[in-house]
């Protein structure tokens, strides 16, 4: 009689600290970005364990990215509404609850309303927190505006960071991208003809952030691209934002980085609610995802 012996296998679980690449969008309609992700260097030690989106208390609070509410309470006197989006999760405070434990959200959707008190940040904002088992990620990652980006190792290096002065550019919306820059077949003329930008598949009157500082230097209306503005980042490079369906800044309005600047919508030659985002050096138009 043999005797056989049975060894476990082990099987290596990925990196704890390995995070989700869909994007997120963003949970509050109008915001800043405050102060950014500063993750301690030790467990217990000082840090900012996410990033602050200062708003008006009462504002609406949405969910990043579809999962389910795994707690809506209070910690330490704070309310706290905590969603699971797979391996990750994300967290806002200080946020009154309109979901409970359990429901299902859907991206976008209403969780809560901003609190005014208590507050950290000098008046009303919007602690968010992005999370894998314990292990805090910086949320600008997946919103656009993250100090690293998650890159394929056999595509092209991505642009340098630095701001407009390396052209790195933060994203202006969340979502998919439903169609790159590039030669296409218009959807509309048939024609087949440089697409000059790159589209975001988003809901119409998603809010549309500015990807770096600059001055707005065109505020429009076209028959091609509907509802239009125009920021100039430094000489000879802009950036532009199309089939809008609201503009919120004017001609000579200085913006920061992450200011909401519009909302998107679907004017113009368009088939369907989007933001036809468009990078020019030069008066050209350049592919934008090489500084995204």
């Amino acid at each position: 009689m043999s005797v056989v012996a049975f060894l476990p296998l082990l099987i290596a679980p990925p990196p704890v600290h390995a995070g989700s690449q869909d994007p997120w969008t963003w949970p509050l309609d109008d915001h800043t970005v405050g102060e950014r992700f500063d993750p301690p260097a030790t467990e217990y030690g000082r840090g900012h364990r996410g990033v602050d989106l200062t708003a008006t208390a009462g504002d609406t609070v949405r969910a990043v990215a579809a999962g389910r509410v795994v707690f809506a309470g209070q910690v330490g006197g704070i309310a706290v509404v905590t969603i699971e989006h797979g391996r990750e999760r994300s967290t806002y405070q200080p946020v009154k609850a309109r979901v409970k434990v359990g429901d299902g959200v859907r991206p976008g959707q209403v969780i809560g309303t901003l609190l005014g008190s208590p507050s950290h940040c000098s008046g009303a904002c919007l602690h968010l927190g992005r999370l894998v088992g314990d292990h805090y990620l910086d949320p600008l990652e997946l919103l656009g505006g993250g100090r690293f980006r998650l890159i394929d190792p056999k595509g092209k290096p991505p642009a340098p960071p630095g701001g407009v002065g390396g052209h790195g550019l933060r994203r202006p919306v969340g979502g998919p991208i439903t169609s790159p820059y590039g030669m296409r077949v218009h959807p509309v003329t048939g024609q087949r003809k440089l697409h000059d930008g790159t589209d975001f598949g988003v809901p119409c009157g998603t809010p549309v952030h500015a990807p770096a500082a600059g001055t707005v230097t065109g505020r429009s209306y076209s028959g091609a691209y509907g509802k239009r503005i125009i920021i100039r980042h430094r000489p000879g490079f802009e950036t532009t934002y199309n089939h809008l369906s609201a503009q919120s800044v004017s001609v000579g309005d200085r913006v920061s980085a992450g200011q909401v600047i519009a909302r998107s919508g679907t004017t113009g030659l368009s088939t369907g609610c989007h933001l036809h985002f468009m990078v020019r050096k030069g008066g050209k138009p350049v592919n934008p995802q090489e500084f995204l």
